[in-house]
């Protein structure tokens, strides 16, 4: 399973074998259509496309060239466009969102005959979303469809342009209003992008892409503030957005539009939005806000005089199982069923807790386990100004698993110390060193929906420097090592690699300004999980933290191969069991994975850890692994 492009939603990876052979054997699609004809809807099917459908899988078991399976699949594509034709479909959107990146010319090659192949059975809609499609028109515009769909949030397409270069007899799909955030569009700025062609090609209104990665309906929200509710507009009012929007662009008529864009043109001069303060800290960063103090080596030399760590250093990544206890003590105190004064008595004590098994298994350094928290992003978007949080704003994540993720409306800061409470009392409780534990500033703008009027670089940099003042504060508070978790930093690349540096250059300045506050005998940590690391290794490095956790027993520590061979200067603690199975990995098999480690890295600079937080585990299966994960580290002192 993994990310859908570059957004939160997941799709199961198809794995392809030589000689893979394809016919139709699910027909829900079918049946659904069948449903919703006999309730007398207009029916629009979506496929993805057989091209975006090869390059999104991968290979399994003897190489070989995934694309050669093209000629094979393309009969039951055409099957399934047969059955609709039979139905009396008219038009079918395929899906073919590959063709906003930079594909190899061999992939943008086999279009033209896999559509070759297609056309005839129905008229077919063309898909694309996510970027603009200018660096492969190209090639679209060689393929025997009737129309595109082209997302005009994203991209960078000019609708002029694609109006000269389209085929005259194409329907132009205009994907006007954003399906993956949760603003209220302006529409009066979506008229004027859109109406020179109106009259001149067949037009469609539509969202940028599918609305799944919307909420579905503003109008449950009953606790938001009125002024932020009316910025907003979930899948239903994207909807009536669509239906104002086409009906303004068919009569002329305007009012409609210009007073429904009001509330998000009157939003740009509220207060809520804008915070002088936060504007002025961030136009006056210099480059010397994003460096440590001393290089590395010096650093490391003042860690290892401070912590007296022994070799192969213990720890785990964060969080600690959430427990039906802690869950239910977070839930009653957000009902109002229990008081502050009781609540913060219950966390303290599965604090205590956690250190208490902590320190009986043997851990070098220790975690607080975040009994407070809900979820990483959420818990430090509800003490940072700027967020809000809505109570139905669910999207899907894979199955039936949905997320609800916050909303950046305004400049972002940090009106007080938000974990250094906790980290301070879980120090407290033992002599060993306790991580202070945050997360940083990319992943929570990409798992949170952003604001939209200023850039992505913007907002991370605003989260930083309100985290850079965590980070003082917990040092202050006699806390030596503090992890930030960047689990998101390579999930947020943007689609075209051609774009990538200017991206890593301000996500990595993000995170440096971050942590860049910290002394030399501070010791930063931060966490990915599981990645390819080989192409953003220079900005992996870039970061400069101090121990880099990274997810890699599921690939027997072959993820390290990037480590080595760029000579990755810094500690690194490859993960040496995977957190997401209840089974208990043997002292043997954790061993051997560490001596494979050691072959890569040199063991003075290697930690010890699991591959992810323990947050889903429960504490039988913990304590076992965790056991036996401190027994392979003191054998390996042994020697």
């Amino acid at each position: 399973m993994t990310k859908w492009f570059n957004t939160n939603y997941h799709y199961m990876v198809p794995e392809f074998v030589k000689g893979q052979q394809f016919k139709l054997t699910w027909t829900q699609l079918l049946d659904e259509v069948d449903e919703a004809l006999a309730l007398g809807h207009q029916v629009k099917p979506v496929l993805l496309g057989p091209v975006t459908y090869l390059w999104l899988g991968k290979v399994k078991g003897e190489p070989f060239d995934r694309l050669s399976l093209l000629k094979d699949i393309l009969p039951v594509y055409k099957q399934v466009l047969i059955e609709l034709g039979k139905r009396g479909i008219q038009w079918v959107q395929i899906d073919e969102p590959a063709l906003v990146l930079e594909l190899p010319q061999a992939w943008l090659d086999a279009f033209k005959p896999a559509y070759d192949a297609l056309t005839g059975q129905v008229k077919l809609l063309l898909t694309t979303y996510f970027e603009g499609v200018t660096p492969n028109l190209g090639t679209i515009t060689k393929l025997p469809v009737q129309g595109l769909h082209v997302d005009l949030v994203h991209g960078k397409d000019d609708v002029a342009e694609l109006h000269k270069r389209l085929p005259a007899e194409w329907l132009l799909s205009a994907g006007l209003v954003n399906g993956r955030n949760v603003w209220r569009a302006d529409l009066t700025e979506k008229y004027a992008q859109i109406k020179d062609i109106v009259g001149k090609r067949e037009l469609w209104v539509a969202s940028s892409c599918s609305l799944l990665h919307s909420p579905i309906d503003l109008s449950v929200e009953t606790r938001l503030d009125a002024e932020v509710k009316s910025w907003f507009a979930f899948a239903l009012q994207k909807c009536e957005e669509l239906a104002l929007l086409r009906d303004a662009l068919n009569s002329g008529d305007t009012a409609a539009i210009t007073e429904w864009s009001a509330p998000i043109q009157a939003r740009r001069h509220s207060s809520r939005v804008h915070n002088p303060a936060v504007e002025k800290r961030l136009a006056a960063i210099t480059a010397q806000d994003s460096q440590r103090q001393s290089p590395y080596e010096v650093r490391a030399e003042a860690q290892r005089a401070r912590f007296n760590l022994p070799a192969w250093p213990t720890t785990t990544i964060g969080s600690f199982p959430q427990t039906t206890e802690i869950r239910s003590l977070r839930l009653d105190f957000k009902k109002g069923n229990l008081d502050a004064a009781n609540y913060r008595t219950g966390i303290a004590e599965h604090i205590k807790q956690a250190i208490v098994e902590q320190e009986r298994l043997g851990l070098d350094v220790l975690v607080h386990g975040e009994a407070e928290r809900n979820d990483m992003v959420e818990y430090f978007g509800e003490h940072l100004d700027g967020f809000v949080f809505t109570q139905n704003g669910w999207v899907q994540s894979y199955g039936s698993r949905c997320v609800k993720p916050p909303v950046v409306i305004g400049d972002v800061s940090r009106p007080h110390p938000i974990t250094v409470e906790w980290a301070k009392y879980a120090q407290s409780l033992t002599d060993k060193p306790v991580k202070g534990m945050l997360t940083g500033p990319v992943t929570i703008l990409c798992w949170s929906f952003p604001r939209e009027d200023v850039t992505r670089e913007t907002i991370a940099k605003q989260i930083a420097l309100a985290l850079r003042d965590e980070v003082a504060d917990l040092e202050a508070a006699g806390i030596g090592i503090i992890q930030i978790d960047e689990p998101a930093l390579r999930e947020g690349l943007p689609l075209r690699r051609s774009d990538w540096d200017a991206y890593l250059q301000w996500g990595v300045e993000a995170f440096r300004i971050n942590a860049a506050v910290a002394k030399d005998d501070t010791q930063i940590h931060t966490h990915m999980c599981y990645c390819e690391f080989n192409d953003i290794m220079d900005s992996i490095a870039a970061l400069d933290a101090d121990v880099i956790t990274i997810e890699t027993s599921r690939s027997d520590m072959e993820l390290l191969e990037s480590f080595e061979e760029f000579d990755y200067p810094n500690e690194i603690g490859p993960g040496v069991y995977d957190i997401h199975s209840p089974n208990v990995p043997s002292v043997e098999w954790i061993e051997a994975l560490l001596k494979k480690a050691a072959q890569r890295i040199p063991a003075e600079r290697l930690w010890v850890n699991p591959d992810c937080g323990l947050k889903t585990r429960g504490w039988p299966e913990t304590r076992a692994a965790l056991a036996n994960m401190v027994k392979a580290a003191q054998n390996l002192r042994q020697g």
